[in-house]
């Protein structure tokens, strides 16, 4: 039964008043000396402090003279990528970092590389000597250790890893085949998993969702440590990043959940440093001002947010400490603004014409590198020389680092005229695992037990029944049951296995695929999600990479449009620009509606099978439904599971023996032979199959051609054999698919048949779509989606001529040069 919370209408009509706490802002006001005083730091921390700010501020000086000037100290080198800079966020980013481990989970943005830097170098402070030398010698089988060990011998493990995280992410940035992914991330993307350094992101609030799935996983498998999201001011206008607060915040983690009830493990914290690029976010492009007031509007605890003054670390640290108390006290999400300023313009073209003089000097006499060591000095904590000293030792430093980043024969780029299939081989993992945790699953009943997996058990295979009689609707195991049942099966091998989406949990999904399920799972495996689209394939991202498996839907393809970035730039692409480090083992689970018109009716298989990265599939028939959610469920790779509303309650028609009880996988490449025949090959995908079958049985009674009918139920990647088979056999072939004609799925595979079999076919391959129209009402179906009769008209005007038969669907040459010069 749904845990329902009652929505009492004395209580939400009751006269009243919403209230808000004060925020603080910049409250810290105490010395060095203070500080020392009272034994929080040792002089060495607070040198230590300084130390990585010097770090952070000489990598990214060297950096924007090697893209201005193509030279740093001596050492000359072209580098043409991006280099957006943070120059002047020092002190923010090491105060954020000082008290997190390997643990803690930090994900960024485009301007990221003090952020790297820092929590790198405090999670090099905490690491033992052993621990690092174990990370360095096994990330990469040793290749960006060997590298770093070339740059000269130090009996310092420390050292030595600071020099190892300075070379693997400069290499990264110089698209080098030692850095920490090959080369294949780049300055936008680099990150370092051993040291908690998570994916950054060239997205502006592309991390929003995704460190929030991150914390989701944390949450739901009981993982040591709190994940950090570092965004931008100007990241704060973004839908996708309101949607992770929101889901960060749900109510539901309290209110309805029986286990790992607790708050989201997150810190939202917004560097603000005023500005966008050249937008100024304070006064100009956005309206709160204080960027802490936001989470006011997202939950009654306003996230505990508070502004605090980064150009101070001591500052940074001291509400820090508050926040991470929180977090671990299960009372988050929390937010901080920090307060930083950014010398460096947005990029290295950025001629700062947006700013004056005058500010950029004011900011500058408060610069971190200047004002924090000579309080140092002014406390006693190190003398002038000291601070010298390091500096002097931090810029030799990274001269010998970006001498060997720039140097070929240390750090070779990827060849890629020896081996052409260097990227190709990281597109996809192609594994299979069977649980990513080896603890038992949760569940509130045994699965045997579970109503709702022993109806699907109980259920009839083959539409014909042991008595030579049609079986009953209600008695057919259908397509909606395969997909169902391995989802059944995996729940309860799987300890990290969510599932969520709109209205996934008491309606058991929109179309019913979870049904039952809420009753023998907790509601921290199945859940309704916020109306979030974004937010769903986002967080779905994060929980996958950080070490889950995630089963999310949409409930219409026509929302794809929604969560765009994070299925094209998230989804798709952290494997191979983590080099293969990262895996993806999320679906996507996607349903193709009918009946609702123009924006709830549209088959979208093209923009995602368009994109590199995704594996997409479309099952038509309960066989293939069971066999590739079996396959995707398994794998480690991101999918995208198309799902026909037309036919979630068709059985199996095809497969000899229907269905089988038995567990069993579809390879993701492989097509379904459905039909055989000898003088045309029909080629389909999704609903569009049965209404082939319908045209291959008027063929066959009308005209004596028997068509070869092949399904293609998966997309990318795709298996051309039985294709190929088929068209050498018939020399003709026509491709139908629901997805508007022009721009579809289709229309690449007809190319390829054209190059693959040209010697063999009789006319050229004929693709039929939906019109290229807005889908009409349901009453207009038959004008507007592909039926039996345009198949036959097809076959008649283009690639044999029927006797008999007229075309009454407009398939002439003149025809299509009209819509086509029509646009439509």
């Amino acid at each position: 039964m749904p845990k329902s919370l009652f929505v009492d209408p004395r209580e939400v009509r009751a006269p009243g008043k919403v209230t808000f706490n004060e925020i603080p802002v910049n409250q810290y006001n105490k010395t060095v000396a203070e500080e020392l005083a009272s034994g929080r730091y040792t002089k060495e921390d607070l040198v230590r402090i300084f130390r990585d700010m010097t770090v952070l501020r000489e990598f990214e000086t060297m950096l924007n003279l090697i893209k201005t000037q193509g030279s740093y100290n001596g050492v000359d080198h072209t580098y043409p990528g991006p280099a957006h800079l943070s120059i002047g966020q020092e002190a923010a980013c090491v105060g954020q970092a000082y008290l997190l481990d390997e643990n803690d989970f930090a994900f960024g943005s485009h301007r990221s590389h003090s952020e790297i830097l820092a929590k790198a170098l405090s999670t090099i402070h905490k690491m033992s000597d052993e621990n690092l030398m174990k990370v360095m010698e096994t990330f990469l089988e040793g290749k960006c250790l060997r590298s770093t060990q070339r740059l000269g011998e130090t009996k310092d493990v420390k050292e030595l890893a600071i020099r190892f995280i300075l070379y693997g992410t400069l290499s990264e940035i110089f698209a080098r085949e030692t850095g920490f992914h090959m080369g294949m991330g780049g300055s936008m993307h680099a990150f370092f998993l051993p040291f908690g350094i998570y994916p950054n992101n060239a997205i502006v609030g592309g991390s929003g969702t995704i460190s929030t799935g991150s914390a989701l996983y944390k949450k739901v498998n009981n993982k040591k440590g709190i994940v950090v999201c570092n965004v931008g001011d100007a990241s704060m206008a973004r839908g996708p990043v309101w949607e992770a607060l929101n889901f960060s915040a749900m109510d539901q983690y309290k209110t309805l959940w029986e286990s790992h009830n607790d708050g989201m493990p997150i810190l939202y914290n917004i560097f603000n440093n005023s500005y966008g690029m050249g937008d100024q976010t304070r006064g100009e492009t956005m309206g709160q001002g204080c960027m802490s007031r936001i989470a006011s509007g997202v939950s009654p605890t306003q996230f505990h947010a508070e502004t605090v003054d980064g150009f101070n670390p001591l500052a940074v640290i001291d509400a820090m400490a508050r926040k991470l108390e929180l977090l671990r006290n299960g009372q988050g999400p929390v937010m901080l603004e920090t307060i930083t300023y950014r010398f460096s313009g947005h990029s290295v073209s950025d001629q700062n014409a947006y700013r004056t003089k005058e500010e950029m000097d004011a900011w500058k006499e408060f610069d971190p590198l200047t004002t924090y060591p000579a309080a140092l000095v002014e406390a006693g904590v190190a003398t002038q020389a000291e601070i010298d000293a390091i500096l002097e030792e931090t810029k030799a430093r990274m001269t010998m680092i970006c001498k060997a980043a720039a140097d070929p024969e240390i750090s070779p780029y990827c060849d890629f005229k020896k081996d052409p299939a260097v990227v190709e081989r990281l597109m996809y993992s192609n594994q299979q695992v069977v649980a990513f945790d080896d603890r038992e699953p949760e569940y509130t009943v045994p699965k045997e037990e579970a109503e709702g997996y022993k109806k699907i058990k109980a259920k009839e295979r083959s539409p014909i029944g042991a008595d030579g009689k049609p079986v009953s609707k209600m008695k057919l195991y259908n397509l909606r049951d395969g997909i169902s049942e391995v989802i059944w099966d995996r729940f309860y091998e799987d300890p990290t296995l969510i599932a969520y989406g709109e209205d996934c949990r008491d309606w058991g999904g929109a179309f019913a695929v979870y049904r039952g399920m809420m009753d023998a799972l907790p509601h921290s495996r199945i859940f309704n999600s916020p109306l979030a689209e974004a937010a769903i394939v986002g967080t779905a991202v994060g929980y996958a990479l950080s070490g889950g498996r995630a089963l999310v839907e949409l409930m219409y393809a026509d929302f794809i449009g929604c969560a765009g970035d994070e299925i094209f730039n998230q989804m798709s692409k952290w494997q191979s620009m983590s080099a293969g480090i990262l895996k993806m083992p999320l679906v996507l689970r996607v349903s193709v509606g009918s009946k609702y018109g123009a924006q709830h009716s549209q088959d979208w298989t093209a923009l995602c099978a368009h994109i590199p990265g995704l594996k997409v599939c479309f099952p038509a028939t309960p066989w293939e439904a069971k066999g590739l959610m079996e396959s995707a469920l398994k794998g480690t790779d991101p999918v995208v599971f198309f799902e026909s509303q037309r036919i979630y309650d068709v059985g199996e028609q095809f497969h000899e023996g229907g269905v089988p009880a038995e567990r069993y996988e579809i390879a993701f490449g492989d097509t379904n032979k459905v039909r055989d025949g000898k003088d045309v090959t029909i080629l389909t995908i999704g609903a569009v199959l049965y209404r082939a079958m319908d045209a291959a049985r008027q063929l066959s009674e009308k005209y004596g051609m028997e068509a070869d009918i092949i399904n293609i139920h998966s997309l990318v990647p795709l298996d051309y054999t039985k294709i190929i088979e088929s068209v050498k056999k018939t020399g003709k072939v026509i491709l139908v698919s629901d997805a508007c004609a022009r721009g579809c799925f289709m229309n690449d595979v007809a190319k390829n048949i054209t190059e693959l079999c040209f010697d063999d076919l009789d006319a050229p391959p004929v693709v039929i779509g939906a019109k290229n129209w807005i889908t009409p009402p349901f009453e207009f179906d038959e004008f507007f989606f592909p039926q039996a009769s345009w198949i036959i008209d097809a076959i008649n005007d283009k690639l044999i001529p029927l006797e008999g038969h007229i075309s009454t669907t407009g398939c002439t040459e003149a025809e299509t040069i009209r819509r086509a010069k029509e646009g439509v």
